[in-house]
């Protein structure tokens, strides 16, 4: 592994890493408080003497954004805590604000505004800045034939990550300004919004403009890096965003025009995903130390070596730890037997005696490696196995401070061998995925379904079913196929959704864009158990108005702009 060069701005330490990682983007960013002075600017740094120093690192600075605002600061948390896939073990964790009714326009708890806006300005300034740069006087320097081929791709990679971050904000506002041109103050305060419908297409249509001059890898490349847009990512980002486009959110009259656009651009994916080497990977493999050589990655983002998101996730009793997101009865309930299809909220809909029965048994493969029951062995924390105790009285159950208050602990994505001990800490790599392949089998099913009108239709090539039957006859998985049709196909369908991209944050605004955040996010069901394993259900209950569908526009920013509206039922 090779680091490559580091750029300090706005308090953050950009590490770059070299990795011959096929077909997949990839970035490491690791934070770190630096100093700096105000007097830093991207014009110096822009024109420093070195490409590896100035012109590159600023573009790299770019994809850090990524990270930043895929998880609006909130890692340790991810959204799930707002969904019903989790609860935060913390009263005190601010994503609970989404859920007891205390964001508004004056405190939304989100930053994606802010941060997507900075990153466009950053991006814009660079696209004006790359087609009057002029790096000949380099052309004896040894890396001048490498730094050219990476000049000649950053156009196109920094128009990626501006669709990436328009769609970011579509996703989170609807109607937002585009702007492709570096503003003044004057005019970026008196810009307006622009309807979601023609963000979509500047998305769309910079995804076909600069598809052609991206290549599929970089293993070809001068210089083989990972952690930069690919034509892949290019036809991802543009299968997501028609996807939610077509969704009733943006698509209230259910226009099936747009479902068919959505269908054929994950279609486009799904057709070529062989030739670019991507194909469907064990389940368990899709997160953990060497996840970024995952074959079903597209586009990723990881951290240097950490056990941060271990602390914050391993259950109470172990040294150090926070409980973090735990998974809800809700989740629990949704994943099937692998014998006959049905769900455990539908075997064990009331309250279960653990010690005469093991409801778990047989269940979905894909929930024991994403949630933590009482009974199992974890995390080893080194050699250092832990039998869980999540019932009441119990060594990682209530009613310390801060144990689950679900009876769950979360498994995807912790690493279990990290030990947390003060006197002997170790860590690992962590991959958070923005695409990988599994998303558009799910997302060409539904896209084809709603175009359509069956699961079964074959007007695309493969139906629905075959599409998510795809995902469950994976090796590792195997459970009973899909063969349903009409309303009962779109139940299962969400619930294998759910079960598939679990913590992967999409719930979150999945259950937005299909406007259906009062059947899911309202009441949750969670679990209890005695100590006599006696587990008991209960519900909690959390705020839900339509008007979450969209987050209120930062009222901070309405002050500096008067022309900007805000979204409906946050006035």
């Amino acid at each position: 592994m090779k680091i490559m060069n580091t750029i300090k701005y706005n308090k953050v330490l950009v590490r770059a890493f070299s990795f011959l990682l096929p077909l997949t983007s990839y970035l490491f960013v690791s934070c770190a408080d630096l100093e700096y002075t105000e007097e830093t600017t991207r014009d110096e740094a822009w024109t420093y003497e070195y490409f590896e120093n100035g012109i590159k690192n600023l573009v790299f600075d770019v994809y850090a954004q990524v990270y930043n605002n895929e998880f609006d600061n909130n890692s340790a948390y991810f959204l799930a805590g707002a969904t019903d896939e989790a609860l935060y073990a913390l009263e005190t964790g601010a994503v609970n604000n989404y859920t007891n009714g205390a964001w508004s326009p004056a405190n939304p708890y989100s930053q994606t505004w802010t941060k997507s806006y900075t990153a466009i300005a950053d991006i814009n300034t660079y696209l004006e800045k790359l087609d009057e740069t002029d790096i000949s006087d380099w052309k004896y320097n040894s890396d001048y034939s490498k730094w050219v081929a990476q000049m000649e791709l950053f156009p196109y990679e920094l128009r990626f990550l501006r669709a990436y971050f328009y769609f970011e904000l579509f996703k989170t506002y609807g109607d937002v300004p585009l702007v492709t041109t570096t503003l003044t103050n004057g005019q970026a305060n008196n810009i307006e919004r622009t309807p979601a419908e023609q963000i979509v297409k500047f998305i769309v249509d910079e995804c076909d403009a600069i598809a052609p001059y991206l290549p599929v890898s970089y293993i070809d490349e001068v210089n083989a890096e990972v952690g930069r847009a690919t034509r892949i990512a290019v036809a991802a980002l543009k299968a997501r965003t028609l996807l939610y486009a077509a969704s009733p959110l943006h698509n209230p009259t259910g226009d099936k025009t747009k479902w068919a656009k959505a269908a054929e651009a994950c279609k486009y994916i799904l057709d070529n995903a062989s030739t670019w080497g991507l194909k469907l990977s064990s389940y368990g493999s899709l997160w953990g130390r060497d996840a970024f050589f995952n074959s079903e990655l597209i586009f990723g983002i990881g951290r240097g070596d950490s056990n941060d998101f271990e602390k914050a996730n391993y259950p109470i009793g172990v040294e150090n730890a926070s409980s973090g997101n735990c998974p809800t009865q809700s989740l629990v309930d949704q994943y099937e037997y692998q014998d006959n299809g049905e769900t455990f909220g539908e075997r064990y809909p009331g309250d279960i005696d653990l010690s005469i029965v093991d409801p778990y048994e047989g269940l979905d493969p894909r929930f024991a490696l994403t949630v933590v029951k009482n009974g199992d062995e974890w995390p080893s924390n080194g050699a250092q196995v832990m039998i869980m105790e999540t019932f009441n009285g119990g060594f990682n159950g209530a009613p310390t401070y801060g144990a689950t208050p679900t009876s769950y602990y979360l498994r995807k994505f912790v690493d279990g061998s990290c030990v947390t001990t003060a006197d002997n800490q170790t860590y690992s790599r962590h991959t958070w995925i923005i695409f990988r392949l599994g998303e558009f089998y799910l997302d060409y099913a539904e896209a084809v379904y709603n175009a359509t009108g069956s699961a079964n239709d074959a007007t695309y090539g493969m139906t629905a079913n075959e599409a998510i039957n795809k995902l469950r006859t994976r090796a590792d998985i195997q459970m009973p196929k899909f063969t349903e049709d009409g309303e009962e196909w779109v139940k299962r369908y969400e619930r294998e959704r759910l079960v598939e991209l679990a913590f992967e944050n999409h719930r979150f605004w999945d259950v937005r864009r299909w406007k259906k955040g009062a059947q899911y996010f309202k009441t949750i069901q969670v679990a209890s158990i005695s100590n006599n394993l006696m587990l008991r259900r209960s519900t909690v209950t959390h705020q839900w108005d339509d008007k979450f569908n969209l987050y209120p526009i930062p009222q901070s920013e309405r002050r500096k702009n008067q022309n900007l509206t805000q979204n409906p039922g946050w006035e």
